[in-house]
C-alpha cells in the first residue's frame, strides 16, 4: 500500500469517518476503471474536480461520475471570478493526494456537492491513490467535508 493510501486510512480512523478504504491491484483513475475494480455500477461513483480561484484557493466540485463540473456554475454559486481547473501539480500540493486518487475530504478546500450526489445512499470516491477508493455514505461525506450542496454539474 502506498503512502497516500496510508495517509487516507489514518485520516478515516483519526476522524472517526464511517467509510471503507478499498485498495486494488488495478487503476481506479477513471470511473469505468474504478467501477470494474470495485465490481460496482459507474452510477455509484463521484468525481472530485479541483479548481483554483483568483486568490489561489482550492475549490472541489463533487459530481456524479457521469456528470461534468461547470466552472461557470461554481463562479455563480460562490459569487467569484470563474475558477480554472487545477493542474496535477497543484492538486498534489493543495490536497496532499495525486490527481486520480483525490478523495472528497481530508484537506483544506471549499467543497461544493452537486445535489445529484446527495440522492445516493452510498458513493465511491478517491481513496488517496490511483489504485484505491473510499466507500462512504453521501451524508457522511457531506458532514465530514462541510460541503455546500449546490448545482455544479453542466
Amino acid at each position: 500500500m502506498d503512502t497516500y493510501e496510508e495517509k487516507m486510512k489514518e485520516f478515516l480512523q483519526t476522524n472517526n469517518i464511517q467509510g471503507q478504504h478499498l485498495s486494488f491491484n488495478q487503476s481506479c483513475h477513471s470511473v469505468e476503471e474504478a467501477a470494474q475494480a470495485a465490481n460496482a455500477s459507474p452510477q455509484e461513483f463521484v468525481k472530485n474536480i479541483c479548481m483554483i480561484d483568483s486568490d489561489g484557493n482550492l475549490i472541489v466540485a463533487i459530481v456524479k461520475g457521469e456528470d461534468r463540473a461547470s466552472t461557470s456554475r461554481v463562479e455563480k454559486a460562490l459569487n467569484i471570478e470563474r475558477p480554472r481547473t487545477a493542474t496535477p501539480e497543484e492538486i498534489l500540493e493543495k490536497t496532499g493526494y495525486p490527481c486520480g486518487g483525490t478523495p472528497s475530504f481530508g484537506y483544506q478546500a471549499k467543497f461544493l456537492i452537486d445535489p445529484r450526489v446527495m440522492e445516493m445512499d452510498i458513493v465511491y470516491t478517491g481513496g488517496g491513490s490511483e489504485n484505491s477508493l473510499v466507500k462512504i455514505s453521501a451524508k457522511e461525506l457531506q458532514q465530514k467535508n462541510h460541503g455546500e450542496i449546490v448545482r455544479v454539474r453542466k
